[in-house]
């Protein structure tokens, strides 16, 4: 694809913006439709079930795995120089903002990604939860709270000046990233066959993890022709939460892929919930679920930003680069979630939301 004579006509960023934009509606429908979710996932694994959420959510994560690490194979992508990869990982910053993450999306009924994709849909207890979440998420980065974060993520780094590259550290081939995703996706296929999970969802599921793939291959694609420096990457939503929250409050702020995905995640969540008559406003059911989300936004906000990712992020972007601290903070996300909903003793909302 050349998309050289797109950059000379509306220029490099607005193309980053653009490609941010394509990349938040491809995943804005397939999540909308696949009802994908880590929480309710983490959830329904913690009450002892293996039913649709955890197919889902394995399936998408193997789409993402094969796709991302297919193409590489191909030469059609590399993410060695990827945001996630090129900078050090923190292995302190991965356990406790994963764990911290992974409670607050169990209290807030969502991850960060949910709760975008449900606001898009009239829901407005993911419309404040939202807010907060970007709000806690830029005093993370740049705020009152970014001190903190920086002395917990310094605590223990990766080595190199990298993050770490699980495939290499354990000496595998390029090619074992692409088996391991395939058996993952048989399991996935396995548990949907067993749920009887319709064909349908299945295919919004596999979007999910190919948006994944959709972004680091635009950016990607970006970066090997513009003139100035290109991040490679792809779905993530605290960063780009809390950047979209200050190109509406900084007008010096500039275009780029973060500014595009948020509302396209909109858009896509929007326009399938119109198609299937699923908008809907609705709001908290009395003040304890509204304090419990706002909590779990606030942990959320700080936790993912510590964590350097979010759910889908570090959960699905990150984990299918197989970078070290992003399947450090996945495994840390499943575990806040599962013992918050025994903390709550599993007397909280039910696995759907």
């Amino acid at each position: 694809m050349d998309i050289v004579p797109l950059i000379d006509r509306i220029g490099e960023n607005p193309t980053s913006a653009l490609f941010g934009l394509i990349t938040g509606v491809i995943f804005g429908v397939a999540a909308q439709r696949s009802r994908f979710c880590l929480r309710a996932a983490t959830v329904e694994f913690a009450r002892g079930m293996m039913r649709d959420k955890v197919a889902v959510w394995l399936l998408t994560f193997s789409t993402a795995v094969v796709w991302v690490q297919g193409a590489q194979l191909l030469g059609l992508l590399d993410t060695s120089d990827a945001r996630m990869m090129a900078v050090p990982g923190s292995w302190s910053g991965a356990i406790i903002g994963g764990l911290l993450f992974g409670a607050g999306m169990v209290l807030a009924r969502g991850c960060s990604g949910r709760l975008l994709v449900l606001a898009a849909t009239g829901n407005l207890r993911s419309v404040v939860s939202g807010l907060i979440f970007a709000v806690v998420a830029q005093m993370s980065l740049t705020g009152w709270l970014s001190p903190v974060r920086d002395k917990l993520a310094a605590l223990w780094i990766t080595g190199g000046g990298r993050n770490m590259d699980l495939l290499a550290a354990a000496h595998l081939p390029r090619v074992a990233g692409l088996v391991i995703g395939l058996m993952i996706a048989l399991l996935a296929l396995e548990l949907s066959r067993r749920n009887r999970i319709g064909f349908a969802r299945l295919v919004f599921a596999s979007g999910v993890g190919f948006a994944a793939a959709v972004g680091y291959g635009l950016t990607y694609a970006l970066s090997q022709v513009a003139f100035g420096p290109v991040q490679i990457e792809s779905l993530t939503f605290t960063g780009p939460s809390a950047n979209t929250l200050m190109f509406f409050l900084d007008r010096n702020s500039v275009l780029e892929f973060d500014i595009g995905l948020v509302p396209g995640v909109v858009l896509g969540s929007f326009l399938a919930a119109a198609a299937t008559r699923e908008l809907k406003f609705q709001g908290f059911e009395g003040p304890t679920p509204m304090r419990n989300a706002m909590i779990g936004a606030v942990l959320m906000g700080f936790g993912g930003m510590l964590a350097g990712g979010c759910a889908i992020g570090a959960g699905v972007s990150g984990g299918s680069i197989f970078a070290g601290t992003a399947w450090l903070a996945l495994f840390c996300m499943w575990i806040g979630g599962m013992s918050m909903d025994a903390i709550l003793g599993g007397r909280g909302q039910p696995a759907h939301i």
